[in-house]
């Protein structure tokens, strides 16, 4: 038997389609949770004080709402970014889809849209939406009702 390689898989497309799918529902639902109640009141974990602190010790240059406000991907998604990633990654491998992709806004102020989301993993997603909410950056969903 034959050990899968998941750097040299092939992609395939139904199952692409279901993660953009299961993708979408979550940044519909967390967008419909801002819109309802202030990020800076918003829990989206039980672990989000875990996450949030570990987050700001290994990357504390995101230690201020003026370095999480916006984002750039190739922080994320450099040779070096990946690796640091990986390694806080690992860290919440026991919750649940913390790997599992998912939509990420590059800029707090502005809305999901093609030019301000971009594809990351689950922790990440949680990492950076959990500080945002922490120093109030996305009340101003909430507000514009």
């Amino acid at each position: 038997m034959s050990t899968f390689d998941a750097e040299n898989a092939d992609n395939l497309e139904d199952i692409e389609k279901q993660f953009a799918v299961k993708s979408v529902k979550q940044l519909e639902a967390y967008w419909n949770l801002l819109s309802s109640i202030p990020g800076s009141k918003l829990k989206l974990t039980k672990h989000d004080d875990d996450i949030y602190n570990t987050f700001i010790e290994d990357f504390p240059e995101y230690s201020t709402a003026e370095s999480v406000k916006s984002i750039k991907e190739e922080d994320l998604k450099s040779v070096e970014g990946k690796k640091r990633w990986r390694a806080y990654c690992e860290k919440f491998n026991t919750i649940e889809d913390f790997n599992f992709g998912t939509m990420l806004r590059l800029k707090s102020d502005e809305e999901y849209t093609q030019h301000n989301t971009i594809f990351a993993v689950r922790i990440q997603f949680y990492a950076f939406e959990i500080a945002r909410n922490r120093h109030g950056l996305n009340d101003w969903v909430s507000e514009q009702k």
